[in-house]
């Protein structure tokens, strides 16, 4: 039972994660590099900070006793996550969302998981114990049910194209390393987790349970934070819009309402974006044997919520027939992965 409550939590961590950027939508007159830094800000540095300390024992401690080499690798990897999701972004301008999602996530689904076994030497070990086979075929269950939604997704947009009769910018040229890049710097991120688990180790002894994966977050998110900023100051200057964050244009439609409310979207997508990740970490401790596959069963749930999400938004009603039978490929085919990577995690905790 521990197991499945684990995989439930994860579920918890991906539904967050699927709306964490929602809010978004409605920001009046800001740029994407305020909303950006700000939210980041939340999520990546503030609450980190908070979490830990509320929820992790004699936390000085801790980080007194606790390898200082696990602390510069969960950093510096974190770091690298940071300038992989900022590739996500510009992906999106080049191949549109559903193909970056379907080539990242996918990448970062399956690098994610098997890295840090492979790098401690012990993949061929786990797999070929008991559940293995099921493990590894639950992966790459997922990743084809990753780029099944991608095709449904960019044939959705072929669709809407069709209708609207406009032309968009499409480079694969430029879009296909954006993405490849997105997925190999997103997979870093649970690189990052299992390199900073001995910090967490020493949090499990004073006290912390389950909650010992929250100081890690201290690493691994401020380095995303770090590699983020400097990015968003980038564009700050070159855009000139620092300003944004005291004072919207004149012509705002939103009045004086508009500058407070952008500020509590971002926070609300810092919580949430942060949420996934601590009920990441309650999953993961869970998780047996196999604690390394929670990477991927986080990813292949984020992708099985966020489009169960729009259809439930009705974003799918005028598509096609070949583009719905798409959609419900991938997501019996997503189903499908989460009950094998179960299966396999059963039998190893068997």
């Amino acid at each position: 039972m521990n197991l499945f409550f684990g995989i439930f939590l994860h579920g918890i961590g991906a539904f967050s994660a699927s709306v964490c950027y929602t809010p978004q939508k409605k920001t009046v007159s800001w740029s994407w590099q305020t909303y950006w830094l700000m939210q980041a800000a939340v999520c990546w540095l503030l609450l980190p900070v908070i979490v830990a300390w509320i929820t992790i024992p004699a936390l000085a401690l801790v980080l007194a006793e606790a390898p200082g080499d696990a602390m510069w690798r969960s950093f510096i990897l974190g770091a690298l996550y940071g300038i992989g999701g900022t590739a996500f972004g510009l992906a999106i301008r080049y191949v549109g969302f559903s193909l970056t999602y379907a080539i990242s996530i996918g990448i970062s689904c399956v690098l994610g998981t098997l890295l840090p076994p492979l790098y401690r030497g012990e993949l061929g070990t786990i797999l070929s114990g008991a559940g293995g086979g099921w493990i590894l075929s639950g992966i790459a269950i997922g990743a084809m049910g990753i780029a099944l939604c991608g095709l449904a997704g960019y044939a959705k947009e072929k669709d809407l194209a069709k209708r609207s009769n406009t032309q968009t910018v499409f480079s694969l040229a430029i879009g296909l390393p954006l993405c490849l890049l997105a997925g190999v710097l997103s997979a870093v991120y649970g690189f990052s987790l299992d390199q900073g688990q001995p910090i967490a180790d020493v949090a499990a002894q004073y006290g912390a349970g389950h909650f010992q994966g929250n100081v890690i977050y201290l690493f691994s998110n401020t380095g995303a934070f770090l590699s983020t900023m400097i990015y968003c100051i980038y564009l700050h200057v070159k855009q000139k819009t620092f300003r944004e964050y005291v004072s919207l244009p004149a012509a705002s439609t939103a009045g004086k309402t508009a500058l407070p409310l952008n500020y509590i979207l971002a926070i609300i997508t810092g919580v949430l974006w942060y949420t996934q990740f601590f009920f990441y970490g309650l999953g993961h401790v869970r998780m047996g044997a196999y604690q390394f596959t929670s990477w991927a069963i986080h990813m292949i749930m984020l992708v099985l919520i966020s489009t169960l999400i729009g259809i439930l938004l009705k974003e799918w009603v005028n598509s096609s027939k070949l583009t719905r039978f798409y959609l419900i490929s991938a997501i019996l085919t997503l189903i499908v992965s989460v009950l094998v990577l179960t299966y396999g995690n059963y039998l190893g905790a068997s």
